[in-house]
């Protein structure tokens, strides 16, 4: 139907403007069509990542050739062809040589269930080793606070030391250092943020929040949701006090839009040069009504994650102190808020400063502290001794997984391709909760309450092709670096072909 339409729109002209996504993508639909209607109309290129009548305006004012994107059409449409040749060959050639079944493989997919399978495998054959560290309670000026050794291994050794601590209760201060720290606001969401999120805190699945984030901006109450960027243009900023008023104007979110001072908004956001085919994501000046639950739950992030963004930086004075006792070491950790900015619009700040302390093993490193001078002495009112565990890597969450596959390629030895995966990963925002969704959906992955593990047939499968290079996210770096190439004009389309087919051979011969 929709085909059709256009189709028609297409005879009825004299030329057209090509206003699909600013990207490969965008690119390549167009070029699809184009050529599936048989159309010879010339064509000019709307290069635009924002939405306001600005944002149009200049671009229609400065269209370009449609020919300028030829080679940018050439490298989409090599991609596509070559995920779908070697996706479907893998596939029958795993499938013949098992001999019963259907196992699929492709170049996102088998990557993402082998980071599960390592995952696991790393978590299961973990061994935990006990360690034991004693915190001391001091007290100075009616002010309670605690310090903290470094790791001990020997609990007899713990044990000694609590005792002899106990006997001679009474700690030096060997050095002591301030120092304010300013902590910038996070950016707005991308999608994979916005999942990532509402995975850990709501327990959404990747797929669920994709699917509410496009009900909201289908109901025009949120900007296109499946962006990559987390970042606005100038253009874009011009409207964000209107979006703040209405926040400020309305009653659920009153209390928290008015702690933003509309004349001095943090504008970190804007960046032309990281805005890709579509901007952060925003609230629009349309306010809900009626909504679900979990719609309401997904509207609030992106309305707060705005509201902070906008903000001024959380100021802290972080303290740390070092005490001696028996000549051994204690740390004395404390932060102290003096500026809550925008902490302040969740009011989660002295949590998150707990939780990051624990992962280090420094405890406490919220208390807020007497004034410790160099050189004097500190009475030791308690002694505790904290046993512990090393712990396994954690099982991957949905929030994880999607951390994993947007920060892929990080540890790849060639740098030029772990340059080109920098901020892009594996997958695409639109494309990630797919493909957890298709691994659980053929049983190659299960979840187990917040974990997916792999499943026997999705380990089974890595075990057959972990030593393949159709399960290594070098895999896409490869082609990245190609695909590039041919976007400039320095590998021909018909070359990176050819390479995809003996690459292809390669595979199905193994």
């Amino acid at each position: 139907k929709q085909l059709k339409i256009i189709d028609s729109l297409f005879k009825k002209c004299s030329s057209i403007i090509v206003a699909t996504d600013a990207g490969r993508e965008g690119e390549l639909i167009f070029r699809y069509i184009y050529e599936y209607l048989q159309c010879q109309k010339p064509f000019q290129r709307l290069w635009i990542s924002s939405l306001t009548e600005k944002g149009i305006k200049t671009g229609l004012a400065n269209l370009q050739e449609g020919s300028a994107f030829d080679l940018l059409y050439a490298s989409a449409q090599k991609r596509s062809e070559a995920d779908w040749l070697v996706g479907i060959n893998a596939t029958q050639a795993l499938s013949i040589a098992v001999g019963e079944g259907i196992y699929s493989l492709g170049r996102v997919q088998t990557p993402t269930l082998a980071m599960v399978c390592k995952r696991f495998l790393e978590h299961t054959h973990f061994q935990k080793k006990p360690f034991y560290q004693l915190r001391l309670k001091h007290q100075k000026s009616y002010t309670d606070f605690f310090s903290i050794s470094a790791k001990i291994e020997d609990k007899k050794e713990a044990e000694a030391l609590q005792k002899q601590l106990e006997k001679s209760p009474m700690a030096e201060v060997i050095s002591t250092e301030k120092e304010v720290v300013k902590e910038q606001p996070p950016l707005l969401y991308d999608l994979t943020g916005l999942q990532k999120e509402a995975n850990k805190k709501w327990n959404f699945s990747a797929d669920e929040t994709l699917q509410i984030a496009q009900s909201l901006y289908e109901q025009k109450y949120i900007t296109y949701p499946r962006t990559g960027s987390k970042y606005i243009s100038e253009d874009v900023w011009e409207e964000i006090p209107q979006l703040i008023r209405l926040l400020q104007e309305s009653e659920a979110y009153a209390n928290e839009a008015k702690l933003v001072k509309i004349g001095a908004l943090n504008k970190k956001m804007v960046n032309d040069l990281k805005v890709t085919d579509h901007h952060g994501l925003l609230i629009t000046e349309r306010f809900p009504t009626n909504l679900t639950a979990k719609e309401n739950t997904i509207y609030k992030m992106i309305a707060t994650r705005l509201l902070e963004a906008v903000s001024e930086p959380c100021v802290k004075e972080v303290q740390k102190t070092l005490l001696e006792a028996l000549h051994t070491d204690f740390l004395v950790k404390g932060v102290q808020v003096l500026q809550a900015g925008w902490r302040a619009i969740g009011g989660f700040y002295s949590d998150e400063t707990a939780k990051d302390s624990e992962k280090d093993n420094e405890g406490d490193s919220n208390q807020v502290l007497p004034e410790l001078v160099q050189g004097e002495s500190i009475k030791i009112k308690a002694v505790e001794i904290l046993s512990k565990t090393t712990q396994p890597p954690a099982l991957y969450t949905e929030s994880g997984l999607l951390g994993a596959m947007e920060t892929a390629g990080k540890t790849l030895e060639d740098k030029a391709q772990r340059e080109l995966l920098q901020g892009a990963g594996i997958g695409t925002p639109a494309t990630r909760a797919a493909i957890i969704e298709t691994l659980l959906k053929r049983n190659y992955i299960e979840r187990k309450q917040k974990s997916l593990i792999p499943t026997d047939k999705g380990m089974q499968v890595y075990q057959w092709v972990k030593s393949l290079t159709i399960a290594d996210v070098a895999l896409t770096g490869e082609w990245e670096s190609q695909l590039q190439k041919i976007e400039q004009g320095e590998l021909s389309p018909d070359s990176f072909s050819s390479d995809m087919e003996a690459y292809t051979h390669s595979l199905t011969d193994t």
